[in-house]
């Protein structure tokens, strides 16, 4: 077999471009354990693929979940949101009737590092709403899945090895047993934090 015409043929980019038949797959990844100059190259190509990534990432606008949500149906800025009966948080849960019901409860310009109070409690979640200007050291739960809200401000997490990077609309769940900090990336932060028990 020729190594270097089979490397210059386009088989590899077009691999990571996900191009491929299973057929081809399986044929090119038998070549990488065949022969180390095609697992180095595959190796190479996929970095170089990454780097092209993160070089034409951009920040998508802060409107774009709104707009998704409203495509697909499921626009909830108007809701009006019970404080008495509060919904278990998910991914699509919308920031504003939040903001809207709890706002005699946050701060303009924060004075305490970390403010907290309580918005419900029963045996199924605890939920705060917390309003913080220090970040938070690193740490894990056994006893309940915490989960973030964005509602201000904007913070990366990082859970395990994976490094998130969160805005006003966005929530995460933590796994148990995951090591896990935040870091602030604006001046403060506001966010309802979740505490969904086991």
């Amino acid at each position: 077999m020729d190594i270097q015409k089979y490397i210059e043929s386009g088989v590899l980019e077009q691999y990571c471009l996900g191009l491929l038949d299973e057929g081809e797959q399986a044929y090119l990844i038998q070549m990488t354990m065949l022969y180390p100059e095609i697992k180095a190259e595959l190796t190479a190509i996929e970095l170089a693929f990454e780097e092209l990534s993160a070089i034409g990432a951009v920040e998508p606008p802060n409107n774009l979940k709104h707009n998704i949500l409203a495509a697909i149906g499921r626009d909830q800025e108007s809701a009006e949101l019970n404080i008495n009966d509060l919904p278990v948080l998910s991914r699509s849960a919308s920031p504003l009737p939040w903001l809207k019901a709890f706002a005699h409860l946050i701060p303009e310009e924060p004075t305490q590092d970390f403010t907290v109070n309580v918005i419900r409690d029963d045996a199924i979640v605890q939920q705060m709403l917390i309003t913080a200007n220090t970040g938070v050291a690193e740490e894990e739960h056994s006893e309940f899945y915490e989960g973030l809200f964005i509602l201000k401000g904007r913070c990366e997490c990082m859970i395990g090895d994976e490094l998130f990077t969160l805005g006003a609309g966005d929530f995460i769940e933590i796994p148990l047993h995951t090591k896990h900090d935040v870091k602030l990336l604006t001046p403060f932060v506001t966010a309802v934090l979740q505490y969904r028990f086991v």
